[in-house]
């Protein structure tokens, strides 16, 4: 499985947005991008250009990958499926990210970041409708019910995960039962439900050039 294995605090600089890409350490004041509001490098401080039309649409695609934690072909394979369905394509395209196991485990609580979901569900630890799922890509369903496998519960970092969001809540298309350590996808999200703060016209933009 490929995956990113860049500076994650440098990514939220370079976009000027805290992504959480690093979990606890994220609400900490130990984060980087607290610590450092400005982009990486030597010149990182120093004002720059307008950027261009192009330059804006790229920002705005490398930050919806590093976001998710997905790679490029794979991505680019998310658009072409967004662009086939019905309805508006970059709204499909978030609800298909949206979908991805490994988000879900994350916006479930079970994970403290989505690096960490994809550790915990390709070292077998979760499972899907009852059957052991180690593909942090696997699409989940509406009525799918996603849980922490029995044995796996008393992980300190799924522990920790569960602490550091008690009281948070989850998202309002998603069914949480914390005793079972589960929840269910009650429907596919609608755009006004998934917050993830990104334009997706942007990105249908820079792939229709």
């Amino acid at each position: 499985m490929a995956t990113y294995s860049g500076a994650r605090c440098k990514t939220c600089r370079r976009h000027g947005l805290k992504l959480f890409l690093k979990g606890q350490r994220c609400m900490t004041d130990k984060c980087a991008f607290e610590r450092r509001a400005y982009a990486p490098g030597e010149h990182g401080q120093r004002r720059r250009s307008k950027p261009t039309d192009y330059g804006i649409q790229l920002r705005e695609k490398q930050k919806a990958k590093r976001t998710y934690g997905v790679l490029e072909r794979q991505f680019r394979k998310y658009y072409e499926q967004a662009e086939r369905q019905k309805g508006v394509t970059g709204e499909n395209l978030l609800r298909l990210l949206e979908r991805r196991l490994d988000n879900i485990l994350y916006r479930l609580g079970f994970a403290q970041s989505r690096a960490a979901s994809r550790q915990l569900i390709v070292h077998g630890h979760v499972e899907v409708n009852g059957r052991k799922v180690d593909i942090p890509s696997f699409l989940v369903k509406a009525g799918d019910v996603v849980a922490v496998c029995e044995k796996s519960r008393s992980l300190p970092e799924i522990r920790a995960s569960v602490d550091m969001k008690a009281g948070i809540g989850t998202v309002e298309w998603l069914e949480l039962d914390p005793k079972k350590f589960a929840g269910r996808l009650l429907e596919v999200p609608s755009r006004q439900q998934i917050p993830t703060p990104l334009n997706e016209q942007l990105i249908v933009n820079y792939y229709s050039r």
